[in-house]
């Protein structure tokens, strides 16, 4: 998240990319729902029942957000992160079950046969949908730099997906124009395996959360190498590290000269817990004090008991 972002911001921002989204999906559902009409198309349908699917997504989302951004309380001392993981596996399946439905739908157009009229009116909405989409996709990419949403991540990886979607039903009609009435049904075909995979990046990320997946090697990193940039810091160990909604969870233990007191200890946690807030805005902090000696105390118990435990002893005898 940008580092100059107020909480205030972070919710105006969040709450109007979910508004937008909202917003867009419910427009590309009435001008996709007249283009069906005119023209029967299967891949319309399919584009339609996607948009349908768009705005229920996008609502439960905003929802979703609306609760991660409360703060904490006695009975969820973490606060409410989560949410916005719940909600994205719970678009994941409902976006899995609408593209089965859209991939059986393309096979019936392509076994049975139709023909498609008014293609350029199809054409005409398809451009407009594509279009729409765009500004959205752009819009929402902004948010997630300045927010670092996965909620709204989520969901701007799904209009993404209806980007090539949207393109792909517009090539259908382009040939189905020139009397390719097959092509109406492949697309539709292949429209519903892309929405099957965008389903199965939001469910990745949404499970990676839940279950507590670790930063990337890249955020572990810039935490030891700030920690080291303290005076006086000896070493870090047992770090763990995960994401809930838009806050980093840090957690380690610092190693320290034994002869510090403990405010000169104190004040070096300080130090480090000032500077990984100004490198993860909204993280939450917890740092253990070690003295130096222990730690090498524990380093070497560790190594004695494993040179001398009945698994070590036996692959020796080998």
């Amino acid at each position: 998240m940008s580092k100059n972002l107020t909480k205030k911001e972070y919710n105006r921002l969040v709450n109007l990319a979910g508004r937008a989204a909202i917003f867009a999906a419910s427009l590309l559902i009435i001008v996709k729902l007249v283009a069906w009409v005119m023209t029967g198309s299967a891949s319309i349908l399919a584009t339609l029942t996607d948009s349908l699917m768009d705005v229920t997504t996008s609502i439960i989302n905003l929802l979703a957000i609306k609760i991660a951004l409360q703060p904490a309380d006695d009975e969820h001392r973490f606060g409410h992160g989560k949410a916005e993981s719940l909600a994205g596996l719970a678009q994941a399946a409902f976006i899995s079950g609408t593209s089965v439905y859209l991939m059986f739908n393309g096979i019936s157009a392509l076994v049975n046969g139709h023909q498609i009229s008014a293609t350029n009116v199809g054409i005409g909405v398809m451009i407009f949908s594509v279009i729409v989409t765009i500004l959205l996709v752009a819009f929402q990419t902004y948010i997630v730099k300045k927010t670092d949403s996965m909620a709204i991540r989520a969901d701007s990886l799904h209009y993404r997906t209806d980007i090539a979607m949207n393109g792909a039903v517009l090539l259908a009609l382009i040939l189905a124009g020139y009397g390719w009435y097959w092509a109406d049904g492949v697309f539709a075909i292949a429209v519903s395996v892309y929405i099957l995979y965008g389903a199965w990046q939001i469910g990745r990320l949404s499970i990676d959360a839940l279950m507590d997946k670790q930063l990337p090697k890249s955020d572990e990193e810039k935490i030891v190498k700030t920690a080291y940039h303290i005076k006086g810091v000896r070493g870090v160990h047992d770090l763990r590290t995960r994401l809930s909604g838009n806050t980093k969870f840090i957690q380690l233990h610092l190693e320290l000269d034994d002869n510090q007191s403990l405010l000169e200890a104190h004040n070096k946690a300080d130090q480090l817990e000032e500077a990984l807030e100004s490198d993860f805005p909204r993280a939450d902090i917890l740092i253990h004090l070690d003295p130096l000696s222990i730690v090498e105390e524990e380093k070497l118990n560790d190594k004695v008991q494993f040179e001398t435990s009945p698994l070590t002893s036996d692959k020796d005898n080998i």
